[in-house]
């Protein structure tokens, strides 16, 4: 089953945009790679070309020193690739059981044994440790669970080529060592694996050797990455150095802008308070599941409440739907930027003015499309947006370039009071994420109030004036930034408590 990979100067060009330039390095048998670089530089790009999703303009890809062309998805999975994207990809009206045999299910005379499937799916599920009911349908799972769907999908091919975009991205500590588990074994058993991730600690704990990219090219290989200090990492990947990639910036906080108290909703066990005030950060952080995002929808307005009362710059305030929040100055970055966030085939100016556009239009009906020009512009501009155009469509775009083009559709709102992050640096590199902590102490310091879930306890730790924590659908506890650790958080978050918390830490 093992095999060894080269890429031999893998070129690859869209209109505008040259995404890989003469990429070149090897992935053997047995080793665990590491490829890390900035949102944009080629990664995911090179993914897709041994994936056969693209076709590469120039080099080519050898597999134990034999050259193979893929000509599409099929043609890379018969050859035993499985690449793991960091969108997922998934049939949300199909069964866990389903989507992991999409394509193979087993038949007779052409009707499906969908009980040979329940159990084949379930025993194999049950040898990789992974908690999945195989008759669930992938809709209603949370993204976390949707994710190592994905990853099952890929270890089922058996194959002998795996490479993984950003894993770990929307799981809990306990479904990461799940995944680190099987990487271990898929590496003892043989195989070539390729690791991205945004997170120094997995890709020192996991790799034992990477390949850095910066703008399409290669910048550096290390074949031994014990070796190699992480500053020397981040000063390839960004080309510059970041000795402080959180900057935390104290400011003087205002009045409470919003009140929170006693709401309750789905996902929720039990009715939640909390309060920000202008230029206050407040970080929310839990496990995955302890009901974080759904508290936020009920604020923004995505879910109903059932109970409880917003108050906003001191006056009580009944918040319908995202549009109703909006317009009181309320906004909502979410979790899911592919789902819920970006408007896929519209282009990059569309999803920064999709909000905004009602104060700019002429005669009160018609679209101002030199001010939407302008304004997408100022904010690619401004927050380094990578694209070849405002026009670019922004499916195009890099996870996190996708991110900042969310951003910049509420940056561009004239009234933004309180402004909510739900994992706002998710699979996002971390030149990219220094430059996002300084947007959102920018919004601090204008007087918004900020919100900001993340699962990454340095983050939280990081970012956050003061950081609330969620157990189980209840706020668990909360901490004043000179109090908080993580221990502390942990021992708030975990549900047996403090002895599992120190050996968490």
């Amino acid at each position: 089953m093992s095999a060894t990979l080269r890429f031999d100067n893998i070129g690859k060009v869209f209109p505008g945009v040259r995404a890989l330039d003469g990429v070149s390095f090897e992935v053997e048998a047995g080793q665990v790679h590491g490829l890390m670089g900035e949102n944009g530089a080629g990664k995911s790009t090179l993914l897709k070309i041994l994936g056969g999703e693209y076709q590469p303009d120039s080099g080519r890809i050898l597999m134990d020193g034999n050259e193979v062309r893929f000509s599409s998805a099929a043609a890379s999975i018969a050859a035993g690739v499985a690449v793991i994207h960091q969108e997922l990809q998934y049939v949300p009206d199909l069964t866990v059981t389903e989507n992991l045999l999409l394509g193979r299910l087993p038949n007779a005379l052409g009707w499906v044994n969908k009980r040979g499937a329940k159990r084949f799916v379930r025993e194999r599920l049950a040898q990789m440790g992974v908690d999945l009911d195989p008759n669930a349908r992938l809709g209603r799972l949370s993204i976390a669970q949707r994710q190592m769907v994905e990853i099952c999908k890929a270890l089922l091919r058996n194959a002998r080529v795996i490479a993984l975009d950003e894993p770990t991205s929307s799981l809990s500590h306990r479904e990461t060592e799940v995944l680190f588990k099987l990487v271990r074994e898929l590496q003892a058993d043989g195989r070539a694996l390729i690791y991205i991730s945004h997170r120094m600690d997995e890709i020192y704990e996991l790799c034992t050797a990477c390949t850095i990219f910066r703008d399409g090219r290669k910048v550096a290989s290390h074949p031994s990455l014990a070796e190699v200090q992480r500053d020397t990492i981040v000063k390839e990947m960004v080309g510059r150095e970041i000795s402080d990639i959180y900057g935390y910036r104290p400011r003087s906080q205002g009045e409470v802008r919003l009140a929170v108290d006693a709401v309750e909703g789905h996902g929720l066990s039990a009715p939640a308070s909390f309060s920000v005030r202008a230029g206050e950060i407040v970080g929310f952080f839990g496990l995955v599941g302890a009901g974080r995002s759904e508290l936020m929808r009920l604020v923004y307005g995505a879910e109903k409440l059932r109970g409880g009362q917003l108050t906003l710059d001191g006056a009580a305030t009944d918040v319908k739907s995202p549009t109703h929040a909006i317009r009181k100055g309320i906004v909502l970055c979410p979790e899911d930027r592919k789902e819920e966030g970006i408007v896929a085939m519209a282009s990059v100016a569309e999803n920064i003015n999709i909000s905004c556009r009602r104060h700019g239009l002429r005669a009160g009906l018609f679209l101002n499309r030199k001010k939407e020009a302008e304004t997408a512009d100022r904010f690619i501009k401004l927050l380094k947006i990578k694209t070849p155009s405002r026009r670019q469509k922004i499916r195009l775009l890099s996870g996190g370039n996708q991110q900042k083009a969310i951003l910049s559709r509420w940056l561009a709102e004239p009234d933004l009071k309180v402004v909510i992050l739900d994992e706002p640096t998710r699979g996002i590199d971390v030149g990219a994420k220094h430059e996002i902590y300084n947007v959102i102490y920018e919004l601090a310091e204008r007087g918004c109030a900020v919100v900001m879930v993340s699962s990454e306890l340095p983050e939280v730790l990081g970012v956050s004036d003061r950081i609330v924590v969620m157990r189980e659908g209840r706020i668990s506890g909360e901490l004043a930034r000179s109090e908080a650790s993580e221990p502390a958080l942990l021992e708030l978050a975990l549900p047996q408590g403090g002895r599992a918390a120190r050996e968490a830490a």
